[in-house]
């Protein structure tokens, strides 16, 4: 069998069954223990050598990404429904909440994010997944603009990193409070002074 057939061959049910193993630990070890999370016991809670994790996921970036691809649904549901409200600002802001929220799923989530988006490296496969949320981003942004509720100087880049951080300081287990203040300064560094958000 040439390469060409190969590569449309359907994977082998062991294979498939690996990869959905692995996927599904990874995703209880995350949760659990954060990213930094021993790949061997995602492995051997999976019921597979280390070599069959790294056959499937050769980095760990690789095998947070797919697990973050299993989270998406969520946040496009959130996106769906933010998209149907008339007022920009309100859109931005909820969308800010909803990527927070995302990007706190798992403990140390927000620092490899940042990291690929500024890696010169197109291999990291979660650039893909940053590229995404920054653009989304950047739409809200956008709208927000046209109606003047954001400054003319802010991007969805900057807005990325301001839910990064406030993610990565909910991770920390500052309290509710802390986290609404630091909100609020976020978008007053990013609203027009006369905005109604």
């Amino acid at each position: 069998m040439n390469a060409r057939e190969q590569q449309g061959r359907k994977p082998r049910a062991d294979v498939q069954r690996n990869r959905a193993a692995l996927l599904e630990a990874a995703q209880r070890h995350f949760l659990r223990d954060g990213i930094g999370t021993s790949l061997e016991a995602v492995a051997k809670e999976a019921g597979v050598g280390p070599g069959t994790l790294y056959r499937h996921f050769p980095t760990r970036e690789a095998l947070l990404a797919a697990v973050l691809q299993s989270r998406t649904e969520e946040l496009v549901a959130r996106r769906e429904s933010i998209a149907g409200l008339d007022d920009a600002g309100v859109a931005l802001a909820q969308w800010l909440r909803a990527m927070e929220d995302y990007l706190s799923a798992y403990s140390g989530l927000p620092e490899p994010l940042m990291a690929a988006t500024r890696a010169e490296d197109p291999d990291n496969p979660l650039t893909v997944p940053c590229d995404e949320l920054i653009a989304t981003t950047d739409a809200y942004v956008r709208a927000a603009q046209r109606t003047g509720y954001v400054r003319p100087s802010v991007t969805g880049y900057d807005l990325f990193l301001a839910a990064c951080s406030v993610a990565w300081i909910k991770g920390t287990g500052a309290t509710g409070e802390s986290v609404e203040r630091l909100r609020a300064l976020v978008a007053r560094g990013y609203r027009e002074p006369d905005g109604r958000i």
